[in-house]
């Protein structure tokens, strides 16, 4: 045993990074546990365009294992992938539902989105991008993220609904009890505030593995909600069983086959136009999404050097772009870096090996999908918005009394949310900062890059 633990501590560099096998395996679970909605939202999202939903779950394992196996032995990177929300429901519902593609067809543009990708790498074209973004601008992106992925947390479990006078607002237990819907959807509100400040209180008390405690506790709380009759299950409300289905006995625990939609391209519109902007659009998203996880996540870890730069970042780089191409040949939307990856950080996640235990996760997810699945949006929320705090600090880091860097900063900052976009917010960043630094005449501050970089984004928000 001794042997493994000191041929893990040599390969991922363990004692180096500060870090141990146990810290990592926590951080793994962690990292998994907030991202495994995934598992059960991809195949929701995807089959709305007539995917198989079975199949399509297979895929979104499979890539997620791939992707971040290649994430541990690329860079060494405690960082997880997965097939990307937002980038699922640009594929579902705008490019298949809204543009009228088949969803071959938005594969084939996710597929060549990825080959492009792995060409960019090579060439240190996205390495270029992210070593040119300024340091007030990554400590920006990090704590955009953090209000980014809370906002997701609040919205999972309904904390936030949409409301039409407010366009947001807090939910209303007193309408739930009059609408006769507070056992479906009020109680597990409830629970999200309690997992909330239950994780809270062991952050405080600095008890390891708060965050996933976190998790469990809510999970937990629901389960026996829902034996005693105080959690009821609907459907239609989105509202789930939180015990985990058995009834299939064995063949429950068998993944489904991924052949309806593994290698299904379809390049019949590959040479049109609006081929061209679909795959774009995936390609943009992408690298921006992408870097901003990467920047976010890396800067709270303290994994920048003095120069603001991500060491082995070409390596991080090339996971996500060969996770994206294997992604859409077995069937799913793009794979990407999720910033869910944080809360593994958080709980001392430093090396590759975190990312191997998620792998494993997944792996294992393939066979026990009746346990993964039923774990609830509303018992990571706790997690994501603990995260988000933590993130939030990042602010710390930028010099408020000098306007030339904070208001862009801030800018960075409210888009994320505001948007639901963490590449929005980068490029409303790096437009103000090469906007408001050129005009006030601190024009030794803007690198080549970023003004190319401002350009195209402004060229973006016209043409696209």
């Amino acid at each position: 045993m001794e042997e493994k633990v000191g041929f893990l501590d040599r390969f991922f560099h363990l004692t180096e990074s500060g870090t141990s096998v146990k810290t990592e395996l926590l951080a793994g679970i962690t990292t998994f546990m907030t991202m495994a909605y995934i598992l059960a939202v991809n195949p929701t999202i995807l089959s709305a365009t007539g995917m198989d939903k079975g199949a399509v779950l297979t895929a979104t394992a499979l890539a997620a294992l791939i992707g971040t196996l290649c994430m541990a032995f690329f860079a060494n990177y405690p960082f997880a992938l997965a097939p990307g929300m937002g980038l699922n429901a640009f594929f579902a519902y705008t490019v298949v539902l809204q543009m009228g593609y088949t969803w071959e067809m938005a594969l084939a543009a996710v597929f060549v989105e990825g080959v492009i990708f792995i060409i960019l790498s090579l060439t240190n074209v996205r390495e270029a991008l992210f070593n040119a973004i300024p340091m007030t601008l990554k400590k920006a992106v990090s704590a955009g993220i953090g209000l980014f992925i809370a906002l997701i947390g609040l919205l999972n479990a309904q904390i936030i609904v949409a409301n039409p006078a407010t366009k947001i607002s807090l939910f209303s237990f007193k309408a739930s009890a009059a609408t006769g819907t507070f056992n479906t959807v009020g109680i597990t509100v409830l629970l999200a505030m309690i997992g909330i400040l239950f994780t809270a209180v062991l952050m405080v008390k600095k008890v390891r593995g708060n965050i996933l405690w976190g998790i469990l506790f809510t999970w937990i709380l629901a389960v026996i909600c829902e034996i005693s009759g105080l959690y009821v299950p609907n459907p239609e409300l989105h509202m789930y069983s939180v015990i985990p289905n058995l009834s299939a006995g064995a063949a429950a625990f068998m993944p489904a086959s991924i052949m309806p939609i593994f290698g299904h391209f379809d390049f019949s519109r590959f040479f049109s136009l609006d081929f061209l902007v679909v795959m774009f659009a995936f390609l943009f998203v992408d690298i921006f999404d992408t870097l901003g996880t990467l920047i976010g996540v890396s800067s709270k870890a303290n994994m920048l050097d003095a120069n603001g730069k991500l060491p082995r970042i070409k390596g991080a780089l090339m996971a996500d772009a060969v996770a994206t191409t294997v992604g859409a040949a077995l069937g799913t939307s793009t794979t990407t870096t999720f910033v869910e990856s944080a809360t593994g950080v958080s709980e001392g996640g430093r090396t590759g090996l975190t990312a191997v235990f998620v792998a494993a996760f997944f792996a294992l997810s393939l066979f026990l999908s009746p346990f993964f699945m039923a774990i609830p949006a509303f018992a990571t929320a706790p997690a994501l918005v603990i995260v988000g705090f933590l993130m939030l600090t990042s602010v710390a880091g930028i010099d408020f009394d000098d306007f030339s860097e904070s208001i862009p900063a801030y800018i960075t900052i409210i888009a994320m949310p505001f948007c639901y976009s963490i590449s929005e917010g980068i490029s409303f960043g790096i437009i103000s900062y090469v906007f408001i630094n050129l005009v006030t005449g601190k024009r030794e501050k803007i690198s080549l890059l970023m003004y190319c970089l401002a350009v195209i984004f402004v060229l973006k928000y016209i043409l696209l």
